[in-house]
């Protein structure tokens, strides 16, 4: 049992002012927000803000742009989210990347499902809100921004190697440029959604270039559009493992790395 005088404002002495520290319990309180509260939130606000971005420029996509548009406004608000954002919660707002981070030990695995659960209400947040400034029609023509790519039960192979494929490439990218160490570099953000920009223009034909099962989830949940919608999760989050595999075995520095570590 803490004693008053560990609990207890410490007075100091600065110039003629008196300046109050915290106490122990008011230090804890600010930690234990910080720590487990706060990245939550932002990861709910960031994923609302860049799903909202991704979904109005399909939304809005006009036929002459074709997939330029979105593949800009996804990746450079997911760049500026990260920029902004990065430094409370490790800037992810993907489950795929959460997971990612968390099995090459950039996010403890008592975290990951709370990041999950604040990114998926934030996807649908930032679904919604694009319902609500788009005009119907619009919105409806374009599904309210689900996947729609995949048709037929042909196409669901390939649409799966592509998001695991595309989702490695981006998953990769934050974890090389974001957490490895002998890889980190003041550049991460941009570098991260220049990866989702590059992933959209090549593979939007063939599996719509998600690599983020929030961003499938808003849009699904708000139009009701659930058609193939396991790929979504299925792809990226098999792209996650295979990036922890390539990470902490062989690519990963001696402090992530599992094997064949120096002295």
């Amino acid at each position: 049992m803490f004693t008053e005088a560990a609990v207890s404002m410490c007075d100091l002495e600065s110039g003629s002012v008196k300046v109050k520290e915290p106490s122990n319990r008011g230090r804890w309180h600010g930690c234990w927000y910080e720590r487990l509260v706060q990245p939550c939130l932002v990861e709910l606000l960031g994923s609302a803000l860049f799903i909202f971005i991704g979904c109005l420029s399909v939304i809005e996509n006009g036929p002459d742009t074709g997939r330029l548009q979105p593949a800009l406004a996804h990746g450079l608000a997911l760049g500026l989210v990260i920029a902004t954002l990065g430094n409370i919660s490790g800037g992810h707002f993907n489950p795929a990347v959460s997971l990612a981070a968390m099995l090459v030990g950039g996010l403890k695995l008592t975290m990951l499902f709370p990041y999950w659960i604040s990114q998926l209400c934030g996807g649908l947040i930032g679904a919604a809100l694009a319902k609500a400034v788009s005009p119907e029609d619009r919105f409806w023509n374009a599904t309210g921004a689900a996947f729609v790519t995949v048709q037929e039960s042909e196409q669901v192979a390939g649409a799966v190697v592509a998001e695991v494929i595309l989702t490695t490439l981006l998953a990769l990218t934050v974890c090389m440029g974001a957490i490895n160490e002998k890889t980190l570099g003041p550049l991460a953000p941009f570098c991260i959604g220049f990866s989702v920009t590059v992933d959209i223009l090549a593979g939007g034909a063939v599996s719509g270039a998600c690599m983020n099962p929030a961003r499938a989830f808003g849009p699904a949940m708000v139009a009701n559009h659930w058609d193939y919608h396991w790929i979504y999760w299925l792809g990226p989050l098999l792209a996650s493992l295979l990036v922890g595999v390539l990470i902490r075995f062989f690519i990963g520095d001696a402090k992530i790395r599992l094997i064949l570590k120096g002295r």
